[in-house]
């Protein structure tokens, strides 16, 4: 929100969990009372969109997970850095 890393989708989960505008900026100072309103506002004049885009953010972020999952199965953090050090042994030989 604003310049703050507060996120749209952070202020509705807190305000869906039933935090007052006071309690949001309360518990996220960087916010100002009046774009915690205004954030309000926009999520209850246009709550279906930002479902929406709620929905296939966490779809993406699920995607991600499954992804990391898979790379961490298909390379062994601890195989890939074994690998690079010997790499690096071999070039400092040379």
């Amino acid at each position: 929100m604003g310049q703050t890393r507060v996120t749209l989708d952070t202020v509705v989960a807190v305000f869906n969990q039933g935090a007052t505008t006071e309690e949001i900026v309360y518990r996220y100072p960087s916010l100002k009372l009046a774009d915690v309103y205004a954030t309000i506002a926009f999520y209850l004049n246009h709550q279906s969109e930002v479902e929406e885009v709620e929905a296939y953010l966490q779809q993406r972020r699920q995607q991600a997970q499954e992804i990391r999952e898979m790379n961490q199965v298909r390379f062994d953090p601890q195989g890939l850095r074994d690998h690079l050090l010997a790499r690096r042994k071999e070039q400092e030989a040379c």
